[in-house]
């Protein structure tokens, strides 16, 4: 092959986003020899054909897959390919969930006594109401505290709460062992689900706060821990107390409303509520949608949601049956069980603008 066809090592580099040093070590190694070594100069030249290979490397390196198995994924077919990537992601979680309790067992370690009782619960009431609750949870970057669930203890009861600001879900629990005194924090989401199927496992889970997180301890098993998040968590209290005057009120039974909205095409998803009726039906155009029987009361009422907030917000509701309260087409709705009030979730709607119609002569 002609050197003008070839790129030296330099510009190979750039296309690829390897260093001139690595590929001369993956060279060496043999997992990327160049297509050309000039036998007088010894510059080396690669192939255009070989950046896939290059960039296939380069991002196996990048989640810290040793040289071997790189090796064998870059000989596999792509399926085997895939099943080694995800084994190796697989142990790299796991390795970093061991060392995360470990870590978190000499932090708390290091703060002297026992933490303070904030209340005990039947473990799998509390893992439900954990992965209930944080479905409104988000991961935005410079914003940790999205991805926070809010404790808040008090003599009568445990209340958790989160919010990504397009919704906001709440769970209230009875412990069965009542804490002292009152506490709040807002713990790591990601701790809490990682901890959510050991505390399932527990028939009593007491929570003990501690300097630094919460200890849920399940007695006879492994104890889980939950940092807590330093970020302020968003006033949410406002919101609950006083969302305004409910104009509309409608309940139905969830999983047809589910199915209905899963089988919306769009991103946006309207609904309809008149007369004994809820209708989910497109948001952008005027197509008919899925009408549904419905106890009504108040004025009808059109308002537009985000498919990825009304979704998770209603799938996690408790129950069969599902009651709206809505209070206009730009009013957060309430979400609630019909028959069990403790879990509730606020949506926010969107403004819909109505699609361009051609102008006819």
């Amino acid at each position: 092959m002609p050197p003008s066809e070839l790129m030296p090592i330099g510009a190979f580099a750039r296309r690829c986003g390897l260093t001139s040093s690595a590929l001369r070590f993956y060279a060496d190694s043999g997992l990327l020899p160049p297509a050309v070594v000039d036998p007088v100069s010894g510059y080396r030249y690669y192939d255009a054909e070989q950046l896939a290979r290059a960039t296939a490397l380069r991002r196996l390196r990048e989640i810290a897959m040793p040289l071997a198995g790189v090796e064998a994924v870059l000989a596999a077919p792509a399926e085997e390919a895939s099943r080694l990537v995800d084994a190796h992601v697989a142990k790299i979680v796991g390795d970093a969930s061991a060392a995360l309790r470990k870590a978190t067992a000499v932090v708390s370690s290091l703060g002297g006594g026992p933490g303070l009782a904030i209340g005990a619960l039947k473990g799998p009431v509390l893992a439900d109401a954990v992965e209930q609750v944080l479905t409104a949870t988000a991961h935005e970057p410079g914003l940790p505290v999205l991805g926070g669930l809010r404790l808040e203890a008090d003599p009568g009861s445990l209340t958790l709460t989160a919010t990504d600001r397009y919704r906001l879900s709440t769970r209230t629990l009875v412990p069965s062992t009542p804490p002292g005194r009152t506490w709040a924090g807002t713990l790591s989401g990601d701790d809490l689900r990682a901890a959510a199927p050991d505390i399932r496992r527990g028939a009593l889970v007491r929570l003990e706060a501690a300097p630094h997180g919460v200890w849920f301890r399940t007695g006879g098993r492994e104890d889980r821990y939950a940092r807590l998040l330093s970020e302020e968590f968003p006033d949410h209290r406002a919101a609950l107390a006083s969302p305004g005057a409910v104009t509309t009120r409608a309940t139905f039974a969830r999983e047809p409303f589910l199915r209905a909205l899963e089988e919306q095409p769009g991103e946006r998803v309207a609904l309809h509520v008149a007369d004994r009726t809820v209708e989910v039906r497109p948001a952008d155009d005027g197509r008919p949608g899925t009408a549904l029987p419905a106890t009504t009361t108040g004025t009808p009422l059109l308002i537009h949601f985000e498919l990825t907030t009304l979704h998770p917000a209603v799938s996690t509701a408790i129950g069969p049956d599902l009651m709206l309260d809505l209070r206009g087409p730009d009013q957060p709705v309430t979400i609630r069980s019909a028959d069990r009030g403790d879990l509730t979730t606020l949506a926010m709607p969107v403004r819909h603008s109505h699609p361009k119609r051609p102008r006819t002569r």
